[in-house]
């Protein structure tokens, strides 16, 4: 990597830090500060492409602390500029991958004692998703508990959070989040629906969302969100704590850079898990999360079950029973 490369390379990307970053103060402290090492000759010894961009994007989460500020080396040499033609092809990419990981959607399955639970790993575009959610919700619509999994979950559409959230909660909508955007100077709304495709699960009975480290960005906001208006009990780990939302911007013919230039700012406490992570009602080792989560919802069960008509919910009892026997919970 010759010397021409980097100074292009750290020149473009402080430009475009002060041009987009959500906050301007921190965005020209990182420009000042490569600009500072480029001047010092601190990146002469990098000749590897991958090495630069780390050792940068490092640097930068240093001062901003926000790790959705990444700079990404590209294998293959591009045009400065991306093409119609390259977006194109890049959508199409990225639609038949999202396709042949079935959106995401990893397991939707119904659990002994009539829980539900649903893993996914990505909360894909609902315009491209939403089939797959509503069914995957409409499955789940006549469990008496719900587990959500989130735990290798990385984030994506906050559409999808809104659209997904709905299934969770009864008309009339709910605010659940706002995003602020820097170019914009302007605050999104985001609201359940009034009307969901398939059938709710509704906003009263059970609900526990799994948490570790890994879960991230519009997987964290998703939990935050019904955390903050009660509806979701969350378990497992402290999440990732990336609460900025952005785009990837091309800074030359060898790296792009994804840069934070909006904000979370939920409505109920008027903060974000930004840097924090979100903080789980239970917290245990993710592993640990699952088994947590389910012991809690079979007891439960078992208890609301007690005071019903025998004979109407025997085999709901037995499967009950059974489950907590497996953990040594029922004697």
């Amino acid at each position: 990597m010759d010397y021409i490369l980097k100074a292009d390379t750290i020149q473009a990307l402080s430009n475009l830090l002060l041009e987009h970053y959500v906050f301007p103060e921190t965005a020209e402290k990182m420009s000042e500060e490569i600009i500072r090492r480029m001047n010092d000759c601190e990146y002469e010894g990098v000749e590897d492409l991958s090495s630069f961009a780390k050792l940068v994007t490092s640097q930068l989460q240093a001062i901003s602390q926000d790790r959705h500020l990444q700079i990404r080396h590209q294998e293959q040499e591009r045009q400065a500029e991306t093409t119609e033609k390259e977006q194109k092809v890049q959508q199409d990419c990225y639609l038949a991958m999202l396709k042949a990981d079935n959106y995401g959607f990893a397991k939707i399955e119904r659990l002994a004692g009539n829980i539900g639970l649903l893993e996914f790993r990505v909360f894909a575009p609902p315009e491209h998703a939403g089939e797959t959610a509503s069914s995957a919700m409409t499955f789940l619509a006549n469990t008496n508990g719900m587990i959500i999994d989130l735990r290798q979950n990385f984030g994506g559409s906050a559409h999808m959070v809104a659209f997904l959230a709905s299934y969770l909660l009864e008309p009339p909508p709910v605010h659940l989040n706002d995003l602020y955007w820097r170019n914009k100077d302007e605050i999104q709304q985001y609201w359940s629906l009034p009307y969901v495709p398939g059938r709710r699960y509704g906003g009263s009975k059970p609900l526990y969302i799994l948490t570790s480290r890994k879960t991230f960005s519009a997987a964290e906001e998703f939990a935050y969100n019904l955390q903050a208006i009660g509806r979701a009990v969350i378990v497992g780990e402290r999440t990732g704590g990336g609460a900025h939302p952005g785009k990837t911007y091309r800074i030359n013919r060898a790296f792009d850079v994804f840069i934070p230039n909006g904000r979370a700012i939920n409505p109920v406490t008027g903060g974000n898990w930004e840097g924090a992570g979100v903080r789980p009602d239970i917290e245990v080792p993710q592993e640990r999360a699952f088994h947590t989560a389910y012991t809690m919802l079979l007891e439960s069960e078992w208890k609301r079950l007690a005071d019903q008509p025998p004979a109407a919910y025997k085999r709901l009892l037995d499967e009950i029973k059974q489950e907590l026997k497996k953990n040594d919970i029922f004697a």
